[in-house]
């Protein structure tokens, strides 16, 4: 059967018909249905096909792309059609399954291998009828994330995957499921560094992002990938400036205001700076506990664990620069209004020169500065500082003490700089 480059109804309804006439169904399942009944629109589409097995699928679409090693998943137009499997645990670990594809397995059988009941959902794509064993329906109505059987126990990564899907649809995980993912614990460490960086990096980018270290830390499994974020719980801060609590708290508030800031950037640009806030007060984790409140040094200390943190999970490079950047410039971008003219040039040629710049720092002081409900207390160094850095430049030092470079260039810029920033205070 040979299709047209885009899926349209028609040739949906007609990929259908011809699995019926063979003997089967074919239902749309997973996030693209749980999508549809959300109002939402979803890009890539599942399909699961009973009564069928692979040889009777290809015999019917020889042009269908073939993709999967242990289980044969068919690519049509981008969307995914597979037949109906049930999965036995066989291993410790996120791949440890012994995968069983039969044309006698039911819808039902296949929907119970799924890991939450908002998943576990399929609808006939002939009839549009609802195939709902697990209850998702009425768990989506009311926000609720729920695991489909004890099989969710199976996989680890499902604990991961819990927390993303609560940060992205908003939604409360039940307390069994939390249970369950607490007795996933032993396991987690047999996730591979890219799973688990697909998880957080999706997290990431919800409006929310907090959410999903909340219900890691509810689960009581933040420890495991994510221990510096884990170990700024009870970290105490003076109250006088931190009437939000410990420093866990402020880093959620600091990372929610964040990425409400960075709503409409480009992605990597987005993750970058989430990025940043999430670490910005990393190095609280380890002051000593008589210290607190105080916490001197943590912006060094806060740079040197954003490298163990980020290589834990495999954190590109980039966010890893933008993140000690944030640790080590975050507390003089808070008081740049404070600082002599010469510490204010430093900071400002030293920050611009950084992946994260001036505009990527001024969003996470921003955020550091009005978390907890301390309204607008932030100071603005990014307009003062781009204008002295644009104005003051290789031409103006050219055209006032002419052709000069290298280290006297260097010099002069700074001098200059220095003397435009006293004037424009």
């Amino acid at each position: 059967m040979s299709l047209e480059r885009n899926m349209t109804m028609e040739n949906l309804q007609a990929i259908a018909k011809a699995i019926k006439e063979a003997g089967g169904n074919l239902y749309l399942v997973g996030g693209a249905l749980r999508d549809e009944l959300l109002g939402k629109t979803s890009h890539d589409k599942d399909y699961c096909i009973t009564g069928l097995d692979a040889k009777d699928f290809e015999r019917l679409f020889p042009d269908a792309k073939i993709r999967g090693k242990s289980f044969a998943v068919y690519i049509i137009d981008g969307n995914e059609f597979a037949m109906a499997r049930t999965e036995l645990k066989n291993g410790e670990g996120h791949k440890a399954f012994e995968i069983r594809t039969d044309k006698n397995i039911t819808i039902e059988q296949d929907l119970a291998r799924r890991d939450i009941t908002i998943n576990s959902m399929a609808k006939d794509v002939l009839t549009n009828e609802l195939i709902d064993p697990f209850n998702g329906k009425y768990d989506l109505d009311k926000k609720i994330i729920r695991a489909t059987t004890k099989h969710f126990k199976e996989d680890p990564l499902r604990v991961y995957r819990v927390a993303r899907f609560s940060a992205s649809l908003g939604f409360t995980v039940e307390e069994d499921t939390l249970k369950m993912m607490k007795e996933l614990k032993n396991e987690l460490d047999t996730l591979s560094k890219e799973r688990v960086f697909e998880e957080f990096k999706k997290a990431l980018l919800t409006q929310t992002p907090s959410i999903f270290f909340d219900v890691l830390k509810k689960a009581d499994v933040l420890d495991i990938h994510f221990k510096e974020i884990n170990d700024l719980i009870g970290a105490e801060q003076p109250i006088k400036y931190h009437p939000e609590g410990d420093a866990y708290n402020h880093t959620m508030l600091t990372l929610d205001k964040v990425a409400k800031l960075t709503t409409n950037f480009e992605e990597d640009r987005k993750l970058e700076i989430r990025f940043s806030a999430l670490v910005h007060d990393l190095g609280k984790g380890i002051t000593p506990k008589e210290m607190y409140p105080h916490h001197y040094g943590h912006e060094q200390n806060g740079a040197k664990l954003v490298n163990i943190f980020g290589n834990r999970i495999k954190v590109p490079n980039r966010w890893i620069r933008c993140g000690k950047t944030a640790c080590v410039e975050h507390m003089r971008g808070g008081i740049f209004y404070n600082m002599k003219p010469n510490k204010q040039v430093e900071f400002l040629e030293r920050v611009d020169k950084s992946i994260l710049g001036l505009d990527g720092l001024q969003i996470i002081v921003i955020g550091d500065k009005t978390s907890g409900g301390r309204g607008d207390s932030y100071t603005y160094f990014e307009n003062i500082g781009r204008e002295c850095l644009n104005t003051i430049n290789g031409e103006y030092i050219q055209n006032k003490y002419g052709k000069i470079e290298g280290l006297e260039m260097k010099q002069k810029l700074h001098e200059e700089r220095i003397k435009w920033i006293k004037d424009h205070k």
